[in-house]
């Protein structure tokens, strides 16, 4: 299964700091408004809310920060009523205090979350998350692209080019 299965272009945002975006930028960007913003992004899925959602990245997020460095963050979680993994990706160029293991800004949140049964699966999805976003290069690719589709192109042709092919 491919990340790009798992996302969708609705489901790519881009917080720029100018407010032409998701969120106005008149408020404070903090890491609990940006769990908000990426559980928004969800949607409904199976009956579970973004609201729900969001608690459940914050839990996760409580117990320790899913900032892995290099300006990444894998917010995840999971929920029994999900009957599959759905993912979202907010990019925020400007970055946001995050609590990383490296105590930089994080710009690129990959969330996930799935069904509580399904523990290897969502292993599996966060250690493609983490591959995906190895490359420094990619990453700022990612984070410099001017639209979610295109930063949803750019996965989608990174994820083929790692496949050899469609």
């Amino acid at each position: 299964m491919r990340l790009t299965d798992l996302l969708s272009p609705e489901r790519v945002g881009i917080r720029h700091a100018s407010g032409r975006d998701l969120e106005s930028a008149s408020s404070h960007f903090d890491k609990h408004k940006a769990i908000a913003l990426l559980a928004s992004m969800f949607g409904e899925h199976d009956g579970v809310t973004p609201e729900e959602i969001e608690r459940v990245l914050l839990e996760r997020e409580a117990l320790q920060s899913t900032g892995i460095g290099e300006g990444v963050a894998i917010p995840h979680g999971a929920l029994p009523q999900l009957k599959e993994q759905v993912a979202a990706l907010l990019i925020v160029p400007a970055g946001v205090e995050f609590q990383a293991i490296d105590d930089a800004k994080v710009s690129i949140l990959f969330g996930v979350i799935g069904p509580k049964r399904a523990t290897g699966e969502h292993l599996k999805t966060l250690a493609r998350v983490s591959r995906l976003l190895r490359s420094k290069e990619f990453r700022a690719r990612l984070v410099g692209a001017p639209s979610a589709s295109s930063v949803f192109e750019l996965i989608s042709g990174e994820e083929t080019e790692k496949k050899g092919g469609p």
